[in-house]
């Protein structure tokens, strides 16, 4: 672990603002890492005691496919756009710090982000949300198309109103399984919008489906899109008077509950 430790320092060093083939270099040395056992012990408690399953319990090659996934993670730190928006932020990328969140993936029917201060007019008395079917991939990652959005007023919930129509042709299911996903410090630091720039790995491939509109209950069954575009908003201001101000949310549905995966001030 250390030699790796002592590449990535030194690679770091010689990063210069117009050549970035360096990076490249980092990610991969990282991908190298060894799983020192103090750390294998501990994660594998902190699961148990979580209630989620230990990949190794299934196999050897499970926990590898686990370990890799976390490797990336903390690689992401290194990938071009987060540096390059880092440095354009003024802010020394050594004191960015990564740490991976482990959860069990629940295999969606849909995914949202909720803005709790409608970010296109800055009216805090309106939630702003974004909708896709599957995983939330589709709707953070660049992927082509337009999420299903709506907006709902505060003051009453029952009454969401959509303002935008989905086109995004493809939705990422998955099969019962562990997400890595990438919790940085950059999320945190003074004008500098870190979230979205880390990546966030599942320990399995999802599975692209083309999506068919035409039979989604959230554009024929009128009655289910207000249940769930209202569940949606009342998480929304139940999280953000919680924490006391606008929080950036995100969160999945499955069989018409709603649950949340991670929240963060919204800047």
């Amino acid at each position: 672990m250390q030699d790796v430790a002592n590449k990535v320092f030194s690679l770091s060093r010689v990063v210069s603002g117009s050549d970035l083939s360096k990076l490249q270099a980092i990610r991969e040395a990282i991908l190298q890492l060894k799983a020192p056992p103090q750390l294998v012990y501990e994660l594998k408690n902190k699961l148990k005691s979580s209630r989620i399953p230990w990949p190794g319990n299934e196999s050897e090659e499970r926990w590898n496919q686990g370990w890799q996934a976390i490797k990336k993670v903390w690689a992401s730190k290194w990938n071009e756009r987060a540096y390059v928006s880092c440095r354009k932020a003024n802010l020394n990328h050594d004191h960015l710090c990564m740490a991976v969140l482990v959860q069990e993936v629940i295999n969606a029917d849909y995914a949202f982000v909720i803005h709790t201060r409608n970010p296109l007019t800055g009216d805090p008395s309106e939630i702003y949300s974004e909708i896709v079917k599957g995983l939330g991939e589709t709707l953070v990652g660049a992927y082509a198309g337009r999420a299903m959005g709506f907006i709902t007023k505060k003051s009453d919930q029952r009454f969401p109103l959509v303002v935008g129509y989905p086109s995004k042709q493809i939705g990422l299911f998955i099969k019962k399984s562990l997400i890595f996903r990438s919790d940085s410090n950059g999320e945190d630091l003074e004008g500098y919008a870190g979230a979205g720039l880390y990546d966030s790995v599942p320990m399995d491939k999802e599975e692209k489906v083309v999506l068919d509109y035409s039979c989604d209950r959230l554009i024929v069954d009128n009655s289910f899109r207000l249940s769930i575009f209202s569940k949606i908003a009342e998480v929304g201001k139940i999280i953000e008077g919680l924490y006391g101000s606008a929080q950036d949310i995100e969160g999945v549905v499955k069989d018409g509950e709603v649950y949340v995966v991670q929240t963060r001030p919204q800047i």
